[in-house]
């Protein structure tokens, strides 16, 4: 049994490899791949250059294209809706949408300037699975910004297929922001089938390769103009009282610091918050490992917040049904939407579990904001691909939603707040699996507000290290906002 189907296996592949050689000298004899010395539209000089729209000329070549392409998709049984990059890759995905019944999307590459004003044509709902069709990627950038666009809408993307990978890093920039990408074909495989048909020289062979190694595409983020943009700027985008709060707190304090009082005693944590208050903007709780709580604790703990001026968190991570997390919101002894500004929240019970957040509020009348969890700091965290495009999605969707907890810069939203947990002024690691990394990384790394916790609570002078920290954040932030945008190596796509 296990024989035959290795024979199986090994004939397809051997089929699948004939179609592809079969393919690529056809696309050579079009002309949609050269070889020679060109000029890309930035001005530089290539050696190899690829011109998939010429295919429309060739209905049977692109017939074919089209359907070997769409092989890539047998591996998924829930793919709703498929999005051609525009507008070189727009015939294939035409093709594919027909072919496999499939509805298709259009992102415009500019938003129409009356009626709806929309930049995705198409009908879809809100977590539909979307894949991207592309012709050729050399630096990703234009997967990445109908990626931005359509997660903006609430699909989820995590796959694109792609006929040429050029092999110049879009892949690795594509795959950095959770998306799979799979290629027919790289730059050497396609003159490994052509120099075995005669039909390009090793000289060609290396040139080519030569280029590659020379021009790479930097690495690059279609969220960079959220790093690039200051916070009281940021204020103003935010669909969160809270948010906006916040960002103008952090300016004004010159300060990004959720202090994590991860404490067992009232007043360890209270003494805490008196001496680190006029340093940080958040004040993180866990009030279920509090031995003595009281509300006289919360009484006193919200007049120091007053006094020094920092928000109070609530780090519940809630992650029931709606009916349940509203009960455990307003209820109980901690009566926790009572007084605390800012909670955290699981996104495993989908866009029900904020909705049931905001039933729990109906009796306040104060601003309230929560974070979603994306992404966790310990080693082998679950909070991955789908699940963290998930809690994005549900994060961009409402004004309930102040921020996103994460690890990296995953969502391009100037309203919204980056929370990155883990922070130490050394990188190292705990027993527990806790990762922790530097103020600079972590900022670098799209942190607009980052938590400090046994950093302060176990350092033998514990206001001095609240400052250490402040000085070293706020630097890495000032250097982040302050770096001039870069300028990306487009080839010749």
């Amino acid at each position: 049994m296990l024989l035959r189907k290795a024979r199986i296996m090994f004939q397809i592949s051997s089929a699948m490899n004939t179609e592809l050689k079969e393919l690529a000298i056809a696309l050579y004899e079009i002309d949609a791949l050269k070889f020679g010395e060109f000029v890309t539209k930035v001005g530089l000089k290539t050696p190899v250059y690829f011109d998939l729209r010429v295919i429309i000329s060739h209905p049977k070549i692109m017939a074919r294209l089209a359907k070997t392409l769409w092989k890539f998709a047998e591996e998924y049984s829930d793919i709703a809706q498929i999005c051609g990059v525009p507008y070189t890759a727009l015939p294939l995905a035409t093709l594919i949408s027909v072919n496999s019944n499939i509805p298709m999307l259009i992102k415009r590459k500019e938003a129409k300037a009356y009626g709806t004003k929309k930049l995705i044509e198409g009908n879809f709902k809100q977590g539909d699975r979307c894949v991207i069709i592309e012709d050729v990627v050399t630096s990703g950038s234009s997967i990445l910004e109908t990626v931005h666009t359509l997660r903006k809408e609430g699909l989820k993307v995590t796959e694109t297929f792609v006929v040429v990978d050029r092999e110049q890093g879009g892949k690795k920039n594509i795959e950095n922001h959770g998306i799979q990408m799979r290629s027919l074909y790289t730059i050497n495989t396609l003159m490994a089938y052509l120099l075995e048909s005669n039909k390009i020289t090793p000289k060609i062979v290396k040139e080519v390769t030569d280029y590659l190694l020379k021009y790479q595409a930097p690495i690059i983020s279609v969220q960079d103009k959220r790093l690039r943009t200051p916070f009281h700027v940021r204020a103003n985008k935010t669909k969160n009282a809270i948010a906006s709060k916040l960002f103008n707190l952090m300016e004004a304090k010159q300060s990004t610091i959720c202090l994590a009082a991860d404490l067992t005693k009232a007043d360890a944590i209270l003494e805490l918050a008196d001496l680190t208050g006029p340093h940080i903007v958040i004040l993180k709780t866990h009030v279920d490992i509090v031995e003595d709580f009281s509300d006289d604790f919360i009484k006193r703990l919200k007049e120091l917040a007053k006094k020094h001026d920092f928000l109070l968190m609530e780090d519940r991570k809630f992650a029931d049904i709606g009916n349940t997390v509203s009960l455990q919101y307003q209820k109980g002894i901690y009566k926790i939407a009572e007084w605390a500004d800012l909670i955290t929240v699981h996104a495993i019970a989908g866009q029900s579990i904020v909705d049931g957040l905001r039933n729990g509020l109906k009796n306040i009348s104060e601003p309230r904001g929560l974070f979603i969890l994306a992404e966790m700091s310990s080693k082998g965290a679950l909070t991955t691909g789908e699940y963290t495009q998930g809690a994005v999605s549900i994060a961009q969707s409402s004004d309930m939603v102040c921020g996103v907890v994460c690890q990296s810069n995953i969502f391009p939203n100037l309203g919204l707040i980056q929370l990155t947990p883990g922070v130490k002024l050394s990188k190292s690691s705990d027993d527990l699996g806790q990762q922790y990394n530097t103020p600079e990384t972590v900022v670098n790394s799209g942190a607009d507000s980052a938590v400090v916790g046994r950093g302060i609570t176990e350092a033998q002078d514990k206001l001095a290290a609240t400052l250490e920290y402040k000085k070293e954040l706020w630097a890495a932030y000032q250097k982040r906002v302050s770096t001039q945008g870069f300028h990306l190596l487009s080839c010749s796509n």
